[in-house]
């Protein structure tokens, strides 16, 4: 059975110190709150709160830079954030760029 997207390698939710962590490893925007406000590695906004929310367009998700399809682990350096939709569009992909 596939694994559900935006979980770690057991499949379970990622923890809020995980997401914060994550989180945090978004850009600031210039003039925004960036404890609300971040962008993720292609330029896309997103808002903190919309964490997991693939009905906003400012939604994110915690993404496997180099997915646990090939081999990836859930380490910090391995995780970062990314607007939902993107994230979708990545998929398995590696080595990916936007």
């Amino acid at each position: 059975m596939a694994r559900t997207r935006n979980t770690d390698i057991a499949g379970k939710q990622f923890g809020n110190t995980t997401v914060e962590a994550v989180w945090n490893k978004g850009t600031p925007i210039s003039g925004y709150d960036s404890k609300m406000w971040r962008r993720d590695k292609c330029g896309h906004a997103m808002k903190r709160d919309d964490y997991g929310n693939t009905k906003s367009e400012y939604g994110w998700e915690v993404d496997h830079i180099k997915p646990v399809a090939k081999g990836g682990s859930d380490d910090l350096g391995n995780l970062h954030p990314l607007y939902w939709e993107t994230n979708r569009d990545k998929s398995d992909t590696y080595p990916w760029q936007c």
